[in-house]
């Protein structure tokens, strides 16, 4: 075989770019049938309550319309682990926007006008949806999310920071946000008889899927197929199965032909998760010199009725700073609101804007530089579990960044800045994303016309993973990238886990190497290739396991510059700046727009990105991307990505680390620890808004 220079580490173009660029790919809603039929959704108008009565009279009487499924006439679903996926089972309703029935026709449009023209009958009751840091129904969960334990203690709290010289104590909320992904949650079902199910899905892992529906519908993994393909966008919110899949596979078994639904977009924040809000108090006890003594982050959020599910939040203190004496707890309420769930970097992105915020202002009553304070804090060892660090050089993130941004050339003292009527200010914050690993599995075949198949069931939601795993197979295989056939997206390939928890390449990508150095190593054994090929499978559960007995994590140091306009109170973002530590970077290009995306919904979290839940109605206010405010162009500055160059042995083949979180991480409280600096007021409830500066300038 010929040996060639390797393609990881080159910034190789997607793939799939040219599909995407002239519309040829195809995404779940766009696998119609000739015969195929269309469903719409009817979301309860109640926020708690019980379904007294269903008249779909009107939406029958039109000839376009097949049926109406409710819960009194849908296919009965199998137990779940999921209770979210219960969908038409009961006539309770837990939360404003559930899914109560669904009508299917020959059109959208015959589907829409049908599901209009349900009407349905309630008997609603007392409904609570807001959350306090002193509500009734708080209690401790067992963990958190991602196995977490609720609570962790170390040293004596109270002791240590009654004792500190400097103390900081202070509460930072952070608002319900919701994915709001491109692409809607949608799916095509048809069936095949009884006893097999194909699906196409929108979904960050179809293999899951492909597991939940045969649990609901009482059949072997062998008889559903799930289909993946293109999926465009998710941000966590289709990293675990939804209801839409569900709904699209009961009507396509009532009918008897293919359906397809596709979710309006009014409808994503009560049936697809969001990221829940959160009320964190922390205080910070520190020496004469700033070195944290206490540490304690205290965190209240909320769940739903129907299922558990509590943000992390202060799960990265136990692990980013020295805290000798740590206290980080987590309490939950059950409200009748729709399930929160995943949204990218979960836990991770909520805590550590309360920490840096935190930081920021512990640095000011120490009368030092944030970038110092943080330095000084540096541990050596993970503060929460002892283990030895893989790697970690957030310090060398922290002194990098400031040098690109002009730290040092920054005067410290609040309001000292002006461009006329706009007052200027910078900041910085430092970002951590844990390194996760999970079990895969793939395969690479050789062809006899010297091509070679790769298999894994991966999903690429938008971040490149197929040009990335092709990279990886060919560096293994010491072939161009041009003979690598990337095949992914579908419940029939080899099993992988979800596009999620920054995992991804990790987890392929170690399968993918296994099977393709094995592959290597056969074809050179042989003179030439059978004409039957030959097939190597690749299991990395055993590998998986390796390298836990260190902390593995990602840095970052985020830095931002805004201009606050004293006249109206709009804070702008001027600049902004990241420098990663994230192990062997694969594909440059691909790494850039990952990161860049992760810092710009960190930017719509610091200034526009909110849900605000009307207390009487109980349902979110911002429904759509007219009143939802994702960062546009113009509020997205120039971003500046870089990183080091990280060698860290203990992570995988590839030597990486996650980036499709990091980025945001950290963001928010770069940019409000900005506008401290550029004003003077100190905004502890996220976005900034005018009214919330107004009145201070």
């Amino acid at each position: 075989m010929t040996t060639l220079p390797r393609t990881l580490g080159t910034g190789n173009a997607r793939l799939e770019g040219r599909e995407k660029v002239t519309g040829s790919a195809r995404y779940a809603a766009d696998h119609g049938h000739p015969d195929g039929l269309f469903a719409w959704p009817v979301p309860a108008t109640v926020a708690r309550g019980e379904i007294t009565g269903v008249d779909t009279g009107a939406a029958l009487a039109t000839p376009d319309v097949l049926t109406v499924l409710t819960h009194d006439n849908a296919p009965r679903l199998g137990e779940t682990d999921d209770p979210t996926l219960a969908v038409l089972q009961s006539p309770r309703v837990a939360h404003r926007g559930q899914i109560v029935a669904l009508a299917v026709a020959t059109s959208l449009e015959a589907a829409r006008a049908a599901a209009a023209a349900v009407h349905v009958d309630y008997t609603a009751e007392p409904h609570d949806v807001l959350l306090g840091p002193d509500h009734p129904g708080l209690y401790a969960p067992e963990t958190a999310n991602g196995g977490h334990p609720a609570d962790r203690e170390r040293g004596d709290f109270d002791t240590a920071y009654a004792r500190a010289a400097v103390r900081h104590d202070a509460v930072y909320e952070t608002p319900p946000l919701h994915n709001h992904p491109m692409e809607p949650h949608a799916a095509t079902a048809w069936w095949e008889g009884d006893r097999r199910l194909f699906l196409y899905d929108s979904s960050q892992g179809s293999s899951t899927v492909q597991q939940m529906l045969a649990q609901l519908f009482g059949m072997g993994t062998d008889q559903v197929r799930v289909i993946s393909e293109h999926v465009g966008g998710g941000f966590g919110s289709k990293g675990t199965p939804r209801p839409h899949a569900v709904l699209a596979a009961m009507a396509a078994r009532a009918t008897g032909r293919p359906v397809t639904l596709a979710l309006p977009r009014q409808l994503l924040e009560a049936v697809t998760g969001h990221r829940a809000p959160t009320i964190q108090h922390i205080r910070l006890g520190a020496d004469e010199d700033g070195r944290i003594q206490a540490l304690a982050h205290e965190i209240v959020t909320q769940s739903s009725t129907v299922k558990e599910f509590v943000e992390q939040a202060a799960a990265p203190s136990r692990t980013m700073y020295v805290s000798p004496h740590s206290r980080t707890t987590h309490r939950v309420t059950r409200l009748d609101v729709p399930t929160p769930s995943w949204m990218r970097a979960p836990g991770e992105c909520p805590g550590m804007y309360a920490l840096e915020a935190a930081m920021d202002e512990l640095a000011l009553a120490c009368g030092l530089d944030p970038i110092e304070l943080r330095l000084r804090n540096e541990p050596d060892r993970e503060p929460d579990s002892g283990r030895p660090y893989s790697s970690r050089h957030l310090v060398e993130c922290l002194r990098e960044g400031a040098r690109r941004f002009g730290w040092q050339d920054r005067d410290p003292a609040v309001r000292a800045r002006r461009d006329g009527r706009l007052l200027l200010g910078t900041g910085v914050a430092a970002s951590t994303y844990p390194v996760m690993v999970s079990p895969c599995r793939a395969e690479a075949h050789a062809r006899a016309d010297g091509l070679i198949d790769v298999r894994v069931n991966a999903t690429d939601i938008g971040t490149g993973a197929r040009t990335v795993l092709a990279q990886i197979a060919a560096d293994a295989l010491r072939l161009p990238l041009d003979r690598v056939r990337i095949h992914v997206g579908s419940s029939a390939l080899p099993e992988a886990p979800v596009a999620g928890g920054s995992s991804g390449t990790s987890s392929w990508g170690s399968a993918v190497h296994k099977a393709c150095a094995g592959l290597r190593r056969q074809l050179e054994e042989h003179s030439e290739v059978p004409e039957t090929g030959l097939t190597v499978t690749a299991d990395t559960t055993e590998d998986s396991e390796k390298g836990k007995e260190y902390a593995r994590h990602a840095y970052g140091a985020q830095f931002a510059e805004v201009q606050v306009d004293t006249a109206t109170g709009e804070t702008r973002v001027r600049r902004l700046l990241g420098v990663f530590a994230a192990g062997r970077i694969l594909n440059p290009r691909t790494a850039r727009s990952q990161f860049l995306g992760g810092m710009t919904m960190g930017l719509g979290m610091a200034l526009t990105e909110h849900s605000t839940m009307d207390r009487e109605f109980g349902d979110y206010a911002e429904r759509d991307l007219a009143m939802y405010h994702v960062p546009v162009c113009a509020d997205v500055p120039d971003i500046e990505v870089h990183w080091l160059e990280e060698e860290d042995p203990h992570l995988n083949p590839m030597g990486s680390k996650g980036i499709g979180e990091i980025g945001i991480v950290g963001t928010a409280a770069a940019v409000t620890n900005a506008v401290h600096h550029a004003t003077g007021v100190r905004v502890r409830a996220l976005p900034v808004t005018p009214d919330a500066l107004l009145p201070h300038l």
